[in-house]
């Protein structure tokens, strides 16, 4: 990544201190945004702003690109573990970074306790399944526990307080609140050397604020550029993007799971993989993909110990069972 803007062509001092006080630091972060967020944060002129991120895309080599010159790029992909074998297979090997993955569910399911075990493991080296970066972690609701996130990292035989320091908090008071830090992200990310951002949860502030349908395509519209934001962020900066959503019951729905993620099609066209979670048996969770580009449709069940996220007994013994399998094949 360069934080040099005056590399890009007709950029010279003063519009680059401009760029970087409205907080685009990296030519990274000018390729990815739309002229007109430009125009108005930098305060650049249209013509000025359309030639900056021109030359921004250019260099970053934004342009066509064949087939199999981006199935090079895209091995370049990392993989976060969540420390579950049967959850990282229907993750394809962990929660990938330049995509978005979303987990949703009732509350008490567990999403929570799934980020908080990934703020741990995303700062683990890469042969260990981690990212080597810090973590991001955007609270809307209040339930970012540090002692909890200490309790993960000791159990594991982590230094506890060392896993706290790689962490960034940003506690969220309301929709505009979370709406500015996420504009923050694109110069904190690089600052902070983040491998991986969590906002937890993405709606909850919308859905308490805007309220009735007279206001429901105002709230999507925005809901729906925010999004759009994480993913460009996540593509830009090589890094992970976790989110998580809500459910909302449908009491027309006499038949079937009434349940449904909020956010409506808006956050389901923005999200790359979207893994629903419930409830299973003896304290179990099933996580299940439910859309993804190319992740089969697949479930998994975990269980949620001192150590974070781990494989039930039953769980365990099966996935080594069936790496043996394949081994001796």
């Amino acid at each position: 990544m360069s934080d040099d803007l005056e590399k890009i062509k007709g950029v010279g001092s003063s519009t680059a201190s401009r760029l970087r006080a409205a907080g685009f630091t990296t030519v990274e972060a000018l390729a990815v945004t739309p002229v007109r967020e430009i125009i108005s944060r930098a305060g650049l002129g249209e013509e000025t702003a359309f030639k900056t991120c021109e030359e921004a895309r250019r260099l970053m080599n934004f342009g066509f690109v064949k087939a199999a010159d981006l199935w090079e790029r895209r091995k370049n992909l990392l993989r976060c573990t969540t420390e579950s074998k049967k959850l990282n297979e229907i993750l394809g090997g962990g929660v990938e970074t330049q995509a978005m993955t979303e987990f949703i569910g009732d509350y008490g399911v567990g999403k929570t306790q799934i980020c908080m075990m990934l703020s741990v493991t995303a700062q683990l080296p890469r042969e260990q399944g981690g990212l080597e970066g810090n973590v991001i972690y955007m609270d809307t609701e209040g339930t970012f526990i540090p002692e909890r996130v200490y309790q993960i990292a000791s159990k594991r035989g982590l230094d506890g307080q060392k896993i706290l320091d790689g962490i960034i908090v940003a506690r969220a008071y309301t929709s505009d609140h979370q709406c500015l830090l996420i504009d923050h992200l694109f110069k904190k990310c690089p600052e902070e050397n983040a491998k991986l951002v969590v906002v937890d949860s993405m709606i909850s502030h919308f859905r308490g604020e805007y309220i009735g349908r007279e206001v429901l395509a105002e709230r999507q519209q925005l809901l729906n550029q925010y999004l759009h934001k994480l993913l460009r962020l996540s593509e830009a900066y090589n890094l992970a993007v976790v989110i998580t959503n809500q459910v909302q019951a449908n009491p027309a729905q006499f038949y079937g799971n009434p349940e449904r993620p909020t956010g409506g099609h808006v956050m389901a066209h923005a999200c790359t993989h979207r893994i629903h979670m419930r409830r299973g048996k003896s304290g179990t969770r099933v996580a299940k993909v439910i859309d993804s580009p190319y992740l089969p449709e697949s479930k998994a069940s975990f269980i949620i110990t001192e150590k974070g996220i781990e494989d039930s007994e039953k769980e365990a013994e099966e996935a080594e069972e069936a790496e043996g399998q394949s081994q001796n094949l």
